[in-house]
């Protein structure tokens, strides 16, 4: 969690979804330093969400958890109609969520399993939710939301993965530029396409996807979870007030290589 005497956000509520660890927890720890009351959502890990929103309460802030599977409508219901009653709404909304089908034994899954899971919630929540918070955003008077895609599904990469994030984010970042134009002026809505990030699969990718990552940024390097929080926290911020209906990459700067090296036919091309 970032440290800064700067509180940009103070009074402001934000919901960041996904935050059990993470981009979605180090989000919720950058909002939440520049003095908004961060709702932290987890589907089920609760003891994750207890753990940062008492690092957030111990450092000054001010933090609530809640559980909700937002793959399902009720999920998606209860956590509108839970921060509407603690807090009569909120100001900022990181639809950060999303389908984990690159560890676990949601790797094992089949194409069609993992479609449907990347489209109930990545695509569908983060739509549902957008348009029944960003209405009450509206009428309420102002807000900013912001919903995370991928820097690839614009260029294409190959391979079944990239196949299908390209189909999910690139929906959700097609959605965020139209959402922007409805809810305007009151409600700003971004999206950021981060690349590379060092989450948990990047962690113990092969050294194949190691390099690549390394290669195909003009940083060269991975990015960090910190390094999407920060851009997010700037994005929904007042400084960011001239920026609306944008898909911004968060790549480093893409390093493009014509005929890279093929994968070894055991891997899979994920980010």
């Amino acid at each position: 969690m970032s440290s800064t005497a700067s509180q940009e956000l103070q009074s402001q509520v934000a919901i960041v979804t996904g935050a059990s660890g993470g981009i979605g927890r180090a989000i919720a720890g950058e909002l939440a330093a520049a003095g908004a009351t961060v709702v932290v959502h987890a589907r089920q890990r609760q003891e994750a969400v207890e753990g940062l929103a008492d690092e957030i309460r111990a450092q000054g802030g001010e933090a609530e958890t809640l559980l909700a599977d937002l793959a399902q409508e009720s999920g998606r219901l209860e956590l509108v109609e839970k921060v509407w009653q603690w807090f009569d709404g909120a100001t900022i909304l990181v639809n950060n969520a999303g389908a984990d089908i690159l560890t676990g034994a949601a790797a094992q899954w089949t194409f069609p399993q993992k479609l449907q899971a990347l489209w109930e919630l990545d695509v569908t929540a983060t739509i549902e939710l957008s348009r029944q918070i960003g209405a009450r955003m509206k009428a309420a008077g102002g807000g900013a939301i912001l919903n995370i895609g991928w820097d690839g599904a614009e260029r294409g990469m190959a391979g079944d993965t990239a196949q299908l994030f390209a189909a999910a984010k690139g929906a959700v970042m097609a959605f965020s530029r139209s959402l922007a134009q409805s809810l305007a002026p009151e409600v700003r809505v971004n999206c950021l396409a981060p690349g590379w990030i060092q989450t948990a699969w990047g962690l113990q990718a092969s050294s194949y996807w190691q390099q690549r990552a390394r290669q195909e940024s003009l940083a060269g390097r991975w990015g960090t979870p910190e390094d999407v929080a920060r851009a997010a926290r700037f994005l929904v911020s007042p400084a960011a007030g001239f920026i609306n209906a944008q898909v911004i990459p968060l790549n480093g700067g893409y390093n493009y290589r014509p005929g890279p090296p093929a994968a070894p036919a055991d891997e899979e091309p994920s980010e």
